[in-house]
């Protein structure tokens, strides 16, 4: 199984044909909209395999509103209806702009995501979509087989969501989804939950902003961000309990940021920025970065961690191959604690700005979940504090090079260690 709520790198379902594309499939839908629409108060229904109840296929506007929509009849289509749409409760395609507006929908078969925009580029990465567009508000979406998103987002789509109630219990199925090709996802208001094996409340292949939501993840990972992309949160809710690991992953971790070498995202920086709000870790490390490039940004977040372990970060290798493991965290008017944990093949900067603090401790001493020694070593480590914020040791730390205010940090009792030499504290 995959480690998150996409394809995690790992071979594709039964049914899945490698360097397929959506010209391949046959879709059908128990209802099919083909040129401009306005529905209200409608029905739709599927209980046949590969069958959306509703497929719009068009590039002109669809209205829905109210609609009643269920979803049974199982897939094995793997790749086919993650990439592309197929047997999705709802699919929308072809370019169209679709207002979803109240309603229920509801999916009760694998391979079945509850509301599909597929931007048409064929899974192609960093290629723009056709148009595709779907505005949904004030819907309820539940979605209880494996494979099956609440919200998803491929080929360049764009998914505009308002004031959704979302529910997954599947494996694999992430409330708020992407997969190949990725595309844009705004969100605002709501509640999203999650509570199967391998399902954040969010996985992104896209660029991915939620505003004042609610995100709850029962048994995965919170968030998951994959290769050269992005999340933001304002003043959002987040919290997970990340207690069974799956897949190629050796951690246990709430903000997950990796490559998976795929293909189905492209590699560069990943992204994960949040404003405000509330990320609270029941279980597992804070963040967790491996095999990638990762830019953090905290500005002003409340972060509970309640795991025992008390590790605000990681980055090191774990279960892939083929990149280097970086990262940055930034915080403006945060309070971070915790242990910092930079494996011996790892980069870190940590910069700590506008009235910061950071009470916790650096080294490289690393076990998995497994209770496994990672590292023993620590990485390079540049850490940055300016004249308004303050490093309070709970250990000694070790790091590479250091630049402003020693009289910033407080040691008590402890040595930081800057390129293997004590630096003298004056408290």
């Amino acid at each position: 199984m995959p480690p998150d709520g996409g394809n995690g790198g790992m071979m594709p379902p039964p049914g899945g044909v490698p360097g397929a594309s959506s010209a391949d499939i046959t879709y059908s839908g128990a209802v099919e909209i083909s040129s401009a629409a306005a529905e209200s108060g409608r029905r739709y229904s599927s209980k046949k395999t590969d069958q959306s109840a509703l497929l719009i296929s068009t590039d002109s506007a669809v209205s829905i509103e109210n609609p009643t929509v269920t979803k049974s009849g199982s897939s094995n289509g793997g790749d086919s209806c993650n990439f592309y749409g197929l047997n999705a409760a709802v699919l929308v395609k072809g370019g169209s702009t679709t207002t979803i507006t109240g309603g229920t929908i509801k999916s009760s078969a694998s391979g079945a995501n509850g509301v599909f925009s597929y931007g048409g580029n064929g899974g192609r990465n960093g290629a723009a979509g056709d148009g595709t567009t779907v505005v949904i508000s004030g819907t309820s979406i539940t979605t209880s087989g494996s494979g099956s998103g609440g919200i998803m987002t491929t080929g360049g789509g764009v998914m505009k969501a308002k004031n959704l109630t979302v529910s997954t219990s599947g494996a694999s199925s992430a409330a708020i989804r992407t997969d190949r090709g990725g595309g844009t996802v705004t969100v605002e208001g709501g509640s999203y939950t999650s509570s199967g094996l391998g399902s954040p409340a969010i996985y992104s292949t896209a660029d991915i902003t939620v505003s004042d939501a609610t995100l709850v993840s029962k048994l995965s990972e919170g968030v998951c961000i994959e290769g050269k992309n992005s999340i933001t949160l304002n003043n959002c809710t987040l919290t997970a309990n990340n207690t069974r690991r799956n897949g190629h992953a050796q951690f246990l971790d709430t903000i997950m940021i990796y490559q998976s070498m795929s293909g189905d995202a492209d590699s560069g920086t990943s992204a994960f920025s949040m404003n405000g709000g509330t990320l609270t870790s029941l279980s597992g490390h804070v963040f967790h970065v491996t095999n990638t490039n990762a830019v953090i940004t905290l500005n002003g977040v409340r972060i509970v961690n309640k795991d025992k372990s008390g590790v605000l970060l990681s980055v090191c290798a774990d279960g892939w191959k083929g990149a280097a493991n970086i990262a940055t965290l930034n915080a403006a008017g945060q309070e971070l604690s915790g242990s910092i944990l930079a494996g011996s093949d790892a980069k870190l900067t940590l910069n700590l700005n506008s009235g910061s603090t950071f009470t916790g401790s650096i080294c490289g001493t690393i076990c998995n979940a497994a209770g496994e020694i990672v590292s023993t070593e620590t990485g390079t480590v540049t850490v940055s504090l300016d004249g308004t914020s303050t490093w309070n040791l709970t250990e000694d730390s070790y790091i590479t090079s250091f630049t402003g205010d020693v009289s910033r940090i407080n040691g008590n009792g402890h040595t930081l260690y800057v390129g293997g030499k004590a630096l003298s504290l004056s408290r």
